[in-house]
């Protein structure tokens, strides 16, 4: 007999339940009028009465087995309800938060029959820890299944049990990596690691849910075979638990310099309570949410999931075009980059140059990338294949009347930029979407050089493409919403951040960036250490100094963009002497194996100490103090953030915020340079800038809207 279980009156309609012929309870999580299912508290109120019931008909023999499951296609739970984080200010009550989801997930792992996780999608968080207080999981194989527990980038640490149960389940090793990154893993890789026991085709879950959830009938536990033979139960010992929490700390200390705490505290729990009972842990894994909760960086790193959920929602509100085929012109290693992505996110690539050397140049570089991924397990060698029988090289417009989207990633000239968007413009359908990659010219520039300039927009990618998470839209100033609409739907489907931009020199990231790199050269002039400088803005968070950056991006390039934004804002951004010093030298940075560090096989060597003579400036360099380092470097950027917001090149506080963590790696611990800049005070940032000002000259003079606010008591968020 099919039936329903009793439902309350409050938030009950997230959950629903019926029992089938076969005694099996199908709990369906399908939270109305949302995209995604959430553990708000309200629904986990309501999941524990549902485990009343459940207990209830099970002792009757009406219930044998239960099955759990999503309504929404792709998506199976995405974990805790963040607002709910984000207003908990008390440990006490992060502690009892805690404690109250774990005794949810607690009597679920104590009914009396098996429970069966049916996962499709997204499985994030909770509704991790909620699958591995079941007795059996299943995962479909498609690419939207992530399953992970990504608290740490929340600043916490999981605490509905995951700490816990998760190194139990599938040893230490794996839950380290999990855990510790944060980063979700596919169900290929779950299954291996014992995380899911089965991997299938979404078609068939249900009915496999169906025939496991029968076979485990009348029994509660099942037995699994030790997962990697004898190499893996020595490193589960405990002397090879000891070795890898050691080498685990070591590693997280280098990466993250004592920035996150959650990380350090879930080293210390998982080293501390896996030879505990299940209790014991579960009191330790509820005390340690409490104290991480409520601390700045977690209510920073909560201010940046909220940054990032409002970039999925920023498009205009109109339809967007669809794209199936895409049109790549330049194969270097940006445009091998570019249509190594939107290949591996199932689109159809022409990819167009000049020169066959070029082509085979991209291709490489994307085969590479791709091998990348199956080394890493995260493709097999088959899939790699296929996505590149996606890209079809060119070196002419063949096929360019089918595409439906364009980037141009020609070299950064504007006449050659504008003679090969006209070229191609003949050669596309109309309504064909044009964009182009470029860092620092004017899209506006080249619209005059197109006949239909509403369908044109920038598109501005960061290298490396595959791995930098960015993307720059330029509106220009004939764009229409269609364009941009589109063009942000595909930056969505490639997994990137999107973020609109005005036209203008350096638009938003590059703008913000200049005056930074440029104090580092000012700085060097002063006689400050290239080492010094570097490693004081790596403590302070950012992934690499300025220098070790301007290696990295090559010092043509950076001359090149230093120019531009020369030419454009005048005296406050000349370059510094050190950057024009070297403009004679041969010296390119990482590309050319020789920059301000020196470079073998492409690994950063040592600070190539010839820069002091070819500067001028050979013998003992001053210690300049990382205080002052870091306040010249980052209230620059500051004070030109301000000036962005005067010149609407973005609208908000939050799109630079999102824009310089995804475009730069600006410390996300710190919420992001404007809300960083509000906890120090506008204030006293003023204040400073004007010392500076009298010191150093007027590129410190403090922008007429930074002021403002700062007169009026207000911070950027305000």
């Amino acid at each position: 007999m099919i039936e329903t279980l009793t439902q309350s009156p409050s938030e009950t309609d997230a959950i629903a339940v019926r029992v089938d012929e076969q005694a099996i309870a199908w709990v369906t999580f399908d939270r109305p009028g949302a995209k995604l299912n959430v553990l708000s508290s309200g629904v986990m109120r309501r999941l524990d009465e549902i485990i009343t019931e459940l207990n209830d008909a099970a002792a009757t023999g009406r219930v044998r087995s239960v099955v759990i499951r999503s309504g929404k296609p792709g998506t199976f739970i995405a974990g805790a309800d963040v607002n709910e984080i984000a207003t908990i200010t008390d440990p006490a009550e992060g502690a009892a938060a805690a404690r109250s989801g774990q005794h949810v997930f607690n009597r679920l792992n104590a009914l009396p029959v098996a429970t069966v996780a049916a996962i499709d999608g997204i499985c994030l968080g909770g509704g991790t820890e909620l699958a591995l207080a079941c007795t059996y999981r299943i995962a479909t194989d498609r690419k939207e299944t992530k399953i992970g527990l990504p608290e740490v980038q929340l600043g916490i640490i999981p605490g509905f049990g995951g700490t816990t149960r998760l190194p139990r389940l599938v040893g230490m090793r794996a839950a380290l990596e999990i855990i510790l990154t944060g980063r979700p893993i596919d169900a290929r890789k779950a299954e291996r690691i014992g995380l899911v026991d089965e991997r299938l085709h979404p078609a068939i879950l249900e009915r496999r849910a169906a025939e496991v959830a029968k076979t485990l009938q009348g029994k509660k536990t099942v037995e699994r075979a030790v997962k990697g033979g004898l190499s893996a139960r020595l490193m589960e010992s405990p002397a090879g638990r000891k070795v890898m929490l050691a080498q685990a700390r070591k590693r997280t200390l280098a990466e993250t310099r004592g920035h996150y705490p959650a990380v350090l505290t879930a080293l210390d729990l998982l080293e501390r309570t896996l030879s505990l009972s299940i209790e014991a842990s579960l009191a330790r894994e509820a005390e340690a949410i409490g104290r991480l909760i409520v601390t700045p960086v977690s209510k920073n790193l909560v201010h940046v999931f909220h940054l990032t959920e409002q970039a999925k929602k920023g498009a205009p509100s109109v339809k967007p075009r669809p794209v199936e085929r895409v049109g790549v012109l330049g194969a270097g290693v940006m445009g091998g980059g570019i249509a190594q992505i939107l290949a591996y996110r199932g689109l159809l690539v022409r990819l167009k140059d000049l020169k066959p050397d070029a082509i085979g140049l991209g291709l490489r570089h994307a085969w590479e990338a791709l091998q990348a991924l199956v080394k890493r397990r995260r493709l097999e060698a088959r899939e790699a294949r296929q996505i590149m029988d996606r890209v079809a090289p060119t070196l002419d417009y063949s096929g360019f009347g089918s595409l439906d989207l364009v980037i141009e990633a020609v070299v950064e000239k504007m006449e050659i930029k504008k003679s090969v968007l006209k070229e191609t413009e003949r050669a596309v359908k109309n309504g064909c979407v044009m964009t182009t990659n470029t860092s620092s010219l004017s899209v506006n520039e080249m619209q005059k050089a197109l006949e239909r300039p509403a369908d044109f927009c920038g598109m501005h990618f960061f290298n490396p493409v595959n791995r930098m998470p960015l993307v720059e839209i330029i509106r220009g100033a004939e764009t229409g919403d269609e364009a941009v609409a589109t063009v942000y739907a595909l930056t969505r489907k490639l997994d990137k951040t999107p973020v609109i931009v005005q036209d203008g020199p350096g638009f938003l990231v590059n703008r913000i960036l200049a005056p930074y790199l440029n104090e580092a050269g000012w700085l060097l002039s002063e006689g400050g250490r290239i080492d010094e400088i570097d490693k004081s803005l790596v403590q302070f968070g950012m992934p690499m100094g300025p220098f070790r950056l301007l290696d990295e991006i090559g010092l043509d390039v950076a001359r090149h963009a230093a120019g531009v934004m020369f030419d454009a804002f005048g005296e406050r951004l000349r370059p510094a002497p050190p950057m024009v010093a070297l403009g004679s030298t041969q010296r390119l940075g990482k590309k050319n194996g020789r920059g301000f560090y020196t470079y073998e096989g492409g690994k950063e060597k040592e600070v190539d100490e010839s820069v002091y003579v070819e500067l001028g400036s050979a013998g003992p360099r001053q210690t300049l103090g990382e205080t002052e380092i870091v306040e010249r470097c980052v209230f620059a950027m500051v004070n030109e953030a301000a000036r962005i917001l005067a010149d609407g090149i973005v609208g908000s506080a939050g799109e630079v915020d999102l824009g310089m963590i995804m475009g730069t790696g600006f410390p996300p611990f710190r919420g992001g340079l404007l809300r960083y800049a509000d906890s120090i005070g506008l204030s006293r940032i003023v204040e400073r800038l004007e010392r500076l000002a009298r010191a150093h000259g007027e590129r410190f003079e403090p922008a007429p809207y930074l002021r403002e606010r700062a007169a009026a008591g207000k911070g950027f968020y305000s």
